[in-house]
């Protein structure tokens, strides 16, 4: 999503309205597509990030590569929440 302020950059500090997120039309979701479609590619987004990091930390060392581990950690514990709630899915028929 595109975070879209409502004030020009030379507005008073402290005065601003509300931020707005619209999504960016490039990346739009179509809205009939079921919760459990979007998971299953969620995991594979999530597995493929997942490989990613895996082999950048290989060419890393010493903090870079503690900070690309620490990334890839995130990256395996929201996969495993993903599968969590696709298990707990009922396939629907």
């Amino acid at each position: 999503m595109i975070k879209h302020s409502p004030n020009p950059p030379d507005a008073t500090p402290g005065l601003q309205a509300k931020t707005t997120y619209r999504p960016c039309p490039i990346f739009t979701i179509h809205p009939g597509i079921r919760s459990e479609t979007l998971l299953a590619h969620t995991h594979e987004t999530l597995a493929s990030a997942n490989v990613m990091a895996t082999e950048l930390s290989s060419s890393l060392i010493g903090p870079t590569c503690n900070l690309v581990l620490g990334i890839q950690q995130m990256i395996v514990l929201a996969q495993l929440s993903v599968n969590r709630v696709l298990d707990q899915i009922e396939p629907q028929q």
